[in-house]
């Protein structure tokens, strides 16, 4: 299991009703770009990490490891609004206003991100999935979903222990040897990947399969009292952008 859905099945908030995080995270996240970057995306980013921290009680080194790789790509994202290519000053220039531009491309991006972790680390992908077809989502689609986010992990966990089995057979000694390995272990990979999928058909076929994968879901109904201080949260960040973006430059 990955670190994240880990988090997420061992979160304070993993009996909620997905629907209640959803409103506050995704919520986070509309408001972190549709705001102003200063203030807004700032209260947003600042709103997200002590609800993170805070309240979801998720540890913050946790935080810090699901959250590097995509403020990397926003800090890279951003970097390049400093600089234009062509022009009277040379082919590469710094970009009049670009330290602006790139700093509300970095607020509203890693405040989003920040949005989105909210809810990946309150909800388990086994809990929301199931809830998608009274939705309106095909429950073909989200048959395929199921299946493949269950086979992800067995192929993620079969991969790890065929890598074990080469390093203790000195399999990455030298560089050839590593490219025979790495070829090794896709060739595994890819023909383990087959096999399971042929035994998942035969077993969902041996128990009349008839279309739709039934699971068991935890008994969760939406909470109106967090419903109703999130959207309060929400429209409070709203209205403190607005009201700051008078007095702050």
């Amino acid at each position: 299991m990955l670190p994240l859905d880990a988090a997420a099945h061992s979160s304070r908030w993993r009996r909620r009703h997905p629907v209640d995080k959803a409103v506050l995270g995704l919520g986070l996240t509309v408001l972190a770009v549709s705001l102003p970057p200063w203030p807004g995306a700032a209260l947003v980013l600042a709103a997200a990490l002590a609800i993170l921290l805070g309240p979801a009680g998720v540890p913050a080194r946790k935080v810090w490891r699901a959250y590097r790789i995509p403020l990397g790509f926003c800090v890279t994202g951003a970097l390049t609004l400093l600089v234009q290519l062509g022009g009277p000053e040379g082919f590469v220039s710094l970009a009049d206003g670009g330290p602006q531009r790139a700093g509300g491309l970095l607020l509203r991006t890693s405040a989003a991100s920040l949005g989105v972790l909210l809810f990946a680390f309150t909800t388990p992908m086994s809990d929301l999935l199931p809830r998608l077809t009274r939705a309106g989502v095909p429950a073909a689609v989200v048959d395929v979903a199921l299946v493949t986010y269950r086979m992800t992990f067995l192929l993620l966990d079969s991969t790890s222990r065929v890598r074990q089995a080469q390093s203790a057979r000195l399999g990455h000694t030298t560089r050839a040897a590593a490219w025979r390995s790495l070829a090794g272990l896709g060739a595994t990979a890819f023909v383990r990947a087959f096999d399971r999928a042929s035994r998942l058909q035969a077993g969902l076929a041996g128990r009349g399969y008839d279309g739709t994968l039934r699971v068991l879901l935890p008994e969760a109904r939406v909470s109106r009292p967090f419903l109703a201080a999130s959207s309060t949260l929400l429209a409070g960040l709203v209205a403190l952008t607005f009201v700051l973006e008078r007095f702050l430059p």
